[in-house]
């Protein structure tokens, strides 16, 4: 419950902070073109509990300074400080080993101003890029349907086949009268 509400805050405050971008755009077409357009990149996308996050925006200009907040993972506030390129924050931030899995939203404030850009980061409890595939039998203790032998199964099934066609062809004789 308590993430909803954060997360419902955060998605207020963003709707709250783009409206006035929005309704002098819709009056004044040169104001969209003049608003500084970004959102937060989030490297990598999908982490696992643990993980270590780089979050990074152009979108607070100059000095690029910014503060960040992955409240929403558990982990907190942190700074992004001027990046490389021209009015470009970056921060880091590590996720708590406790983070569930889902998708939490990841808001960072500008220095200067009120802009506020958010970005989504995917906690999942195996990493994308390595999850591991199952193969073989499923081990309940119980057997299954095809062992872990492919040669022990072919030979069962032929012998399933023989006792069948032996069987069929002794009612049948049975069936005609031929003395058995």
């Amino acid at each position: 419950m308590r993430r909803t509400a954060r997360l419902l805050a955060g998605t207020a405050l963003a709707v709250a902070a783009t409206a006035p971008a929005h309704a002098a755009a819709a009056t004044d077409p040169a104001a969209l073109t003049t608003a500084p357009a970004g959102r937060l990149e989030v490297r990598p996308a999908t982490v696992t509990p643990g993980g270590e996050v780089t979050v990074s925006t152009a979108a607070c200009g100059s000095p690029g300074a910014a503060t960040g907040d992955a409240g929403a993972v558990g982990a907190g506030p942190f700074p992004l400080a001027p990046g490389t390129g021209e009015g470009e924050a970056s921060g880091r931030f590590r996720v708590p080993p406790s983070a569930q899995p889902g998708t939490y939203e990841i808001v960072a404030r500008c220095a200067e101003g009120d802009r506020q850009v958010a970005g989504d980061l995917v906690v999942a409890l195996s990493a994308a890029h390595g999850q591991v595939q199952p193969r073989g039998s499923v081990k309940t203790g119980v057997g299954g349907g095809l062992g872990p032998d492919p040669v022990q199964t072919t030979a069962g099934v032929a012998a399933l086949a023989v006792a069948a066609a032996g069987g069929t062809w002794l009612l049948h004789r049975r069936a005609r009268g031929d003395g058995i």
